[in-house]
């Protein structure tokens, strides 16, 4: 089947269904301009000494502050990062009332700002740091600007304790309440659509497993190990998909 055709067969099962959740991953924010953190580019050997997954977990965190933060403030922390088709349709099918939420391993907030209200952010949020000792708030650009401080630290205004992003490390666990919004919403919905992720990053990938309804559905240009299981699978981007997605 041509993707024009299972595009036609997404339109349907959207238009058909009343309780619709979207669970996506990087995929969802590189059109975006946000780069997957993994990927490696040409210049990256020059740059850093460890793998991603290496700098993005709670012991490298705890035992090499600094260049963990000169690792997220130069790859994770993006500005001028605006929603495009699909965070737009996403909240535009909540609005409508056919979209119940979006679970999303992205740390961007760039569903939210497209207008989407129940996101459960699996992963945290680069917008939400807080003081490890005292707990108060602050925004990324407080963690971008403390780069110019003496020690090239982010401490607390209030306290001088380490301020730590509210993003979840390797080695660190999911917030239960997330992850229990999550499971909710997915054993509740009639249809899942599952976009721009490779289903291969646990606990999150394993949600799908709750899900119950009627219509499971996969974007994402390349193949998943959960391909099998869907009822419709497109192998495109998801912004060439969602373009024609009509309420």
């Amino acid at each position: 089947m041509e993707n024009d055709e299972k595009i036609q067969q997404l339109q349907k099962i959207i238009d058909e269904s009343s309780s619709i959740v979207f669970f996506g991953g990087a995929g969802v924010s590189t059109e975006s301009g946000i780069p997957d953190f993994r990927s490696q580019d040409g210049l990256y050997q020059q740059q850093w000494k460890y793998p991603p997954e290496t700098i993005i977990s709670r012991s490298f965190f705890d035992a090499n502050t600094k260049e963990f933060y000169r690792f997220y403030r130069e790859k994770l922390i993006i500005r001028g990062a605006e929603p495009n088709i699909t965070h737009k349709k996403l909240a535009e099918l909540e609005a409508a009332g056919k979209l119940t939420a979006v679970v999303t391993q992205n740390i961007d907030g760039l569903h939210q700002k497209a207008g989407s209200k129940k996101v459960y952010e699996l992963h945290g949020s680069t917008l939400r740091n807080y003081c490890m000792n005292c707990h108060k708030f602050f925004d990324d650009k407080f963690i971008s600007d403390s780069a110019n401080s003496p020690d090239t630290l982010p401490h607390c205004t209030e306290c001088g304790g380490l301020v730590k992003p509210d993003v979840v490390l390797y080695e660190e666990g999911l917030d239960d309440k997330i992850i229990n919004g999550a499971v909710d919403a997915i054993a509740d919905c009639d249809t899942l659509i599952i976009g721009g992720t490779s289903l291969v990053v646990y606990p999150a990938a394993g949600l799908i497993r709750y899900f119950r309804g009627k219509h499971l559905v996969l974007i994402n240009k390349s193949e998943t190990q959960a391909d099998n299981m869907a009822d419709l699978v497109i192998h495109d981007s998801l912004g060439k998909v969602f373009e024609q997605i009509t309420l």
